[in-house]
């Protein structure tokens, strides 16, 4: 019986060294981000509440518009993957066309919405049910910060266009320094310009926007120059701009797959944000302790996310190189993986994620409601590896309208109403309904479960 659960769940050793020669730097890479990040918000949080609040409401909704253009490129990412495995760089190349076309209208349209609506968005989350800081205050530093902070959005999207198509060949070093310089000039700049050190004006939230902007130019132009000087490795990028045209057929295989990826990424990135409005109900507070025990929560929750990548780059080279049975192979590992990984480091989010929101300069019930929220993410993170593994395996076989049944429709028929219910309509603690609807998560590991077990996902796209 062991035998046969080794065989299948536990990998060799050149197995673990290749996943973890790919997942470490984009770990790395997302470590940093999300470190700085709560550097980041700590230091918007020092400035008070209603900063920290307003800056908040505008990160997520630019979380949106990032997964917008994470659904755009990975659409096409999921052809460039497999025609990498196959060796068709040619294929590959008009993917990556796709990529920069698609990221750069998204950037547009995001740039139009948060230029002339954020005021309006930025209200659906400011209540003052528990009389916790200043809404309308809040509001105006969120309006200063979106002001300042749509200028990286045409950066942002552009670097993913590249980075996407960087990962499809295994090179994920590279993103990781360009991403990891970025953060630390984010950082630097986020000292000076938001206390206003080096004789600089104390600028606040609006400091923060600007070092944020000036890094994502940085970064982008760390990750174009790289591709376009290392043109042996990135065969695709030879060319790449000689010409506007992509393969008819490709562009409509894109589209007939890449459509429910990008629908789903938009509904489901939509959909979390209309979780977060839910909560936002029970008051201007709740917003805030969300805000800390969501930054903490990244930090711990890149090792499951990075590992779902990494199955999506090695299952997608498997399935274009037509080694099916190995394929199989890797996302049974995989998940066992990503599972254990995710017991040892939410038992190290329990007994670490408290001490964290102490650093605030916020009231004393929004810390404690952060430790709280912190607390039950940990809980509830080996689910959320098992879904997030299943939904690349799921995706990296071009099954796009499936991983849309499977995300966003469980996301809007399943957590939104729960949230929506139980925090409007019930006396229920705000951290019981947040313990409730997290653990809606269970649903959705059965329903993984099943389709990981039906091989639905098994599918070379480019053959």
């Amino acid at each position: 019986m062991w035998n046969n659960f080794k065989e299948k769940y536990i990998g060799s050793r050149d197995f673990y060294r290749h996943i973890i020669f790919l997942a470490l730097p984009m770990i790395g890479q997302n470590a940093v981000t999300s470190f700085v990040s709560l550097l980041d918000n700590f230091m918007v949080g020092r400035l008070g509440t209603d900063q920290m609040t307003g800056v908040a409401i505008v990160n997520q909704l630019m979380f949106v518009f990032q997964i917008c253009v994470f659904g755009a490129v990975s659409g096409a990412g999921i052809f460039g993957t497999q025609y990498y495995g196959k060796g068709d760089y040619k294929g590959q190349k008009h993917a990556f066309r796709f990529k920069v076309y698609a990221s750069m209208i998204i950037a547009a349209l995001g740039i139009l919405v948060f230029g002339f609506c954020s005021s309006p968005l930025i209200k659906l989350y400011l209540t003052d049910a528990d009389k916790t800081g200043n809404i309308y205050k809040a509001l105006e530093f969120g309006n200063d910060y979106a002001a300042v902070i749509i200028i990286g959005l045409i950066p942002f999207a552009l670097c993913q266009a590249y980075v996407s198509s960087i990962r499809e060949t295994g090179h994920t070093l590279i993103p990781m320094i360009a991403s990891s310089v970025a953060v630390f000039v984010n950082l630097v700049l986020d000292i000076i310009l938001i206390f206003g050190y080096l004789g600089l004006p104390k600028l606040g939230v609006v400091g923060a926007a600007i070092a944020t902007v000036i890094a994502r130019y940085i970064e982008c132009i760390i990750v174009v120059v790289w591709t376009h000087r290392h043109k042996k490795i990135n065969q695709y990028i030879i060319g790449a701009y000689k010409s506007l045209k992509i393969n008819t057929k490709l562009l409509k295989d894109i589209f007939i797959m890449g459509t429910p990826l990008m629908l789903n990424e938009v509904l489901w990135s939509i959909g979390m944000t209309t979780v977060v409005q839910q909560y936002s109900v029970r008051g201007q507070g709740v917003v805030a302790a969300l805000s800390i025990s969501t930054t903490i929560s990244n930090i711990f929750n890149i090792v499951y996310i990075q590992l779902g990548s990494c199955l999506a780059i090695v299952v997608g080279q498997q399935l274009g190189a037509g080694k099916i049975k190995k394929a199989k192979d890797t996302v049974n590992k995989m998940l066992f993986f990503s599972v254990m990984c995710c017991v040892i480091i939410g038992i190290i989010m329990i007994l670490t994620g408290g001490l964290f929101p102490r650093i605030y300069n916020t009231e004393s019930y929004v810390k404690q409601l952060a430790s709280e929220f912190i607390a039950i993410s940990a809980l509830v993170m080996p689910f959320c590896a098992y879904a997030h593994c299943t939904y690349f395996a799921l995706r990296s076989g071009g099954k796009t309208i499936i991983t849309f049944i499977f995300d966003s429709l469980f996301t809007w028929v399943i957590m939104i109403p729960c949230a929506f219910i139980l925090a409007r309509y019930t006396n229920i603690a705000i951290e019981a309904v947040f313990f409730i609807v997290q653990f809606t998560e269970i649903i959705k590991v059965i329903i993984g479960y099943f389709m990981i077990r039906s091989e639905v996902w098994i599918q070379n796209i480019v053959e």
